[in-house]
């Protein structure tokens, strides 16, 4: 008898996904989704909590808005919090998506903006240094001289200027009051400001 040989079947060629041509990424014909086209073209990376660079840009917008009710600068807020690719997903996004606060947030990505004092203890120095947000190591944060002011419904706020050796020069306890303003000298060491709120200096 024939010794049965069998059947060969031929192998099949491995699959090669590069002749597959991509889904081309369609966006809406609105101005949102015209900027996410541009973003995506220009490669800009987005936080992953945001879909698309428009919501960032969105977001930034409210936040802006959020941070005026607050009592806070949003351009000096805004340039604090900026990193990688964000400065150009603004400079391009806010005049078109965010235009009342386009002009503001511009001048803030340059440098221009009013930078305001949170409570915190801060160093006099005749020439203070901005804090950076992403340095770990700052030392603690400085103040100029100047006249500085806080606004709004104030309770138990408490503030202090002390000499450098630490001894108190003023200092002053409100249980309720709408607006302090203290002027900080420049032989003074430090200033403490504690359940205040933000201080602007006086222009």
């Amino acid at each position: 008898m024939p010794e049965d040989l069998g059947v060969v079947e031929p192998e099949e060629p491995p699959f090669d996904d590069s002749t597959v041509p991509e889904e081309k990424k369609s966006y809406p014909a609105t101005k949102e989704g015209d900027f996410d086209k541009l973003a995506d073209e220009k490669g800009w990376a987005v936080d992953s909590i945001y879909e698309s660079a428009s919501a960032y840009v969105a977001d930034i917008c409210v936040s802006m808005t959020s941070q005026q009710g607050y009592g806070t600068d949003p351009g000096g807020w805004l340039a604090e919090r900026v990193e990688g690719d964000q400065p150009a997903l603004l400079r391009a996004g806010m005049p078109k998506l965010c235009p009342k606060w386009s002009k503001v947030a511009l001048r803030a990505l340059d440098g221009d903006y009013v930078w305001t004092y949170p409570d915190d203890t801060y160093v006099v120095k005749a020439k203070p240094a901005r804090p950076d947000p992403l340095d770990e190591e700052e030392g603690p944060p400085e103040i100029g001289p100047g006249t500085y002011r806080v606004t709004g419904q104030l309770e138990n706020c408490y503030w202090e200027r002390t000499s450098r050796s630490g001894e108190i020069i003023a200092n002053d306890f409100a249980t309720s009051a709408q607006e302090i303003t203290v002027r900080i000298r420049a032989s003074d060491g430090q200033f403490t400001s504690r359940d205040c709120g933000t201080w602007k200096p006086v222009q």
